[in-house]
């Protein structure tokens, strides 16, 4: 198979996101499988006593704020959730962390979050979620390898614009990516995303 990568070059990896690949071309790349496929993915049952206050926040800031561009969106939508997510897990949250593994997995994270032992990548695009996958399968495939990520079968990740989430799953013993299907969609099914998110990281 021909090697989409130039061995000779360094890629990071919002240069993967521009380099318009699919997602299961870039898994190839580094000897992992993709599927897509709707995911079932474990959701809190607790009470998020904080959630209705927060979708009702967003719903009267939507009508006066321009999420024509990915700044706007993190600050009013992304980061909203996310540090509700910190909330009600209490995980140690880092944005824009760096980390390399090698020359071609490496870059920034939008938001990485740890808990005591489970951990969760969230990737924040503009518009195109097709390729914005891609390189969340990247920040994926670069978290397998790292040797801080903590010992856990499966990695979640999210792509998300703010208005629309998608997530995909790493099988770390069968280095196999499942991309999810389902979308989420905020503030609408901001329940759903929340207790999918908070299930991951406790």
């Amino acid at each position: 198979m021909t090697k989409i990568l130039d061995s000779t070059q360094s890629y990071t990896f919002s240069k993967i996101f521009d380099l318009r690949i699919s997602a299961d071309d870039l898994a190839a790349e580094f000897g992992y499988t993709l599927t897509r496929k709707r995911l079932t993915l474990p959701t809190y049952t607790g009470n998020l006593e904080q959630l209705d206050a927060l979708q009702a926040r967003i719903e009267r800031v939507l009508p006066y704020v321009d999420l024509a561009n990915e700044m706007s969106r993190r600050e009013v939508l992304i980061s909203q959730v996310v540090l509700e997510l910190v909330h009600y897990t209490k995980a140690q949250l880092k944005i824009e962390y760096s980390i390399k593994v090698t020359n071609h997995l490496q870059g920034y994270l939008d938001y990485l979050l740890r808990s005591h032992t489970e951990l969760l990548v969230i990737e924040a695009k503009h518009q195109d979620l097709d390729y914005g996958f891609t390189q969340l399968a990247a920040e994926m495939i670069a978290l397998d390898q790292w040797d801080r990520t903590p010992d856990q079968p499966t990695l979640l990740g999210a792509v998300t614009t703010g208005k629309v989430w998608e997530f995909g799953l790493l099988h770390r013993a069968t280095k196999h990516i499942e991309q999810g299907l389902d979308s989420y969609r905020v503030p609408d099914d901001l329940d759903p995303l929340m207790r999918i998110l908070v299930q991951a990281l406790s």
